[in-house]
């Protein structure tokens, strides 16, 4: 292994005389399976080096955040920058989790409130994975303030949640991101309410800011813009091959980004020109003709630029480990596709193109009912939002003459 990554006699013999040396060629021969490439097992290997070679010997076989942070910080204090450190500490961490050595700390005593919620969500209510992970995001924040101010679920008064909202509205959160977090502590609270856990009355005293369901323009692209979007992706290399296939998925079907880095090999019906969706709010599939130009944009690059992997996702990173592309990685896929034709406003990521597709429907004649189930809408007041953005026919209206009225 050092053999191919190493040219000079002494580095590789460094390697060689290290603590560990099988257990770190067996971590970094598992990243070349995935796929890494020379010059990132180069960089583990070295960070992992200067991690055994400082590290006091042996090694504890169990081993937790807050440790590993003290070891680092014990072992390094300022002698390094500190975005190094975090790369060796965060490949540390994949090493002792390799190893069978990760343990996490210990449950803090308001962490179980938060897993019953969890299964509930997913359980009872059957809520998208999506959802979910929003949820629980948003809900430890919560309760992680709760622990930073000394605070039990038992103990919460409306004011301590006041308190709450006050804090972090006063760091940029708008009226519509309140509203959200409001609605999603209603929730919570009253799933711990009726364990016993917290006051019955206390999801009730929760107020937001009034948000009207209508009162947001979406954001959204000319045709002319997704055009030249498109034309960004027109070259040869992998990203641009894969990123075209992902823009014309988002363009033409409206695809959100959930549901296009779920997309799996199995669900493309070559033979029968047919795209079988999962949709994440209705909860159910949904099957699409196979348009010409997203079919020939999906098979160039499932077969010219799709690294070959054990993974079914049809959509792959560009980076080891070789694996689906998380959900959050399609924003700043868009978002620098946009800048790179001047475009930079706010609110412009994949809902942009699910946007243009709707508008685009609804100026070539097709009803509310159509167009929300092309996207995949589980109501129609989701689809009544585009009904703002036609403004051909907000002109002809304005246009109409009543009869000499003045």
């Amino acid at each position: 292994m050092f053999e191919e990554l190493f040219t000079a006699p002494f580095t590789r013999q460094r390697h060689r005389n290290a603590a560990l040396l099988q257990e770190r060629l067996s971590f970094l021969q598992s990243f070349r399976e995935v796929g890494a490439a020379r010059h990132t097992l180069r960089q583990k290997a070295e960070r992992l080096l200067c991690f055994v070679s400082h590290a006091p010997a042996p090694l504890p076989e169990r081993m937790n955040d807050a440790q590993l942070q003290r070891l680092v910080g014990s072992i390094w204090k300022s002698t390094l920058a500190v975005a190094y450190r975090r790369r060796i500490e965060l490949d540390a961490k994949r090493w002792f989790e390799f190893l069978g050595w990760w343990h996490e700390s210990e449950v803090k005593p308001i962490d179980p409130a938060l897993g019953r919620f969890i299964d509930w969500m997913r359980h009872e209510r059957g809520l998208s994975a999506n959802t979910i992970a929003s949820w629980t995001r948003w809900t430890a924040h919560f309760l992680c303030w709760c622990q930073s101010q000394t605070l039990t679920l038992g103990f919460l008064q409306p004011q301590h949640i006041d308190a709450y909202l006050a804090t972090y509205q006063a760091r940029g959160w708008n009226r519509r991101s309140v509203g959200f977090i409001v609605a999603m502590m209603r929730v919570f609270l009253r799933q711990a309410a009726s364990r016993g856990e917290c006051a019955a009355t206390l999801a009730g005293s929760i107020f937001g800011p009034r948000v009207y369901s209508l009162e947001g323009i979406p954001a959204s692209l000319s045709w002319d813009e997704v055009q030249r979007v498109l034309a960004t992706a027109n070259g040869s290399s992998e990203q641009d091959i894969r990123d075209r296939a992902i823009l014309m998925l988002m363009a033409i079907y409206g695809l959100r980004r959930g549901e296009i880095v779920a997309l799996r090999l199995d669900q493309i019906d070559w033979s029968g020109q047919q795209l079988h969706i999962w949709r994440l709010k209705r909860h159910q599939p949904q099957v699409y003709p196979l348009v010409p130009a997203v079919a020939q944009a999906l098979a160039r690059y499932i077969d010219q630029a799709r690294p070959a992997v054990a993974d079914p996702a049809v959509f792959i990173t560009l980076k080891a480990p070789r694996k689906s592309m998380p959900p959050q990685t399609l924003y700043e896929l868009v978002r620098q596709r946009l800048r790179s034709i001047g475009i930079d406003r706010p609110k412009m990521g994949p809902h942009a193109l699910r946007h243009a597709c709707a508008s685009r429907m609804l100026a070539q004649g097709l009803s509310l009912k159509e167009i929300g189930d092309h996207l995949g809408h589980s109501s129609t007041q989701a689809t009544t939002a585009y009904t703002k953005v036609d403004m051909a026919a907000l002109r002809a209206v304005a246009a109409f003459d009543l009869g000499g009225v003045q």
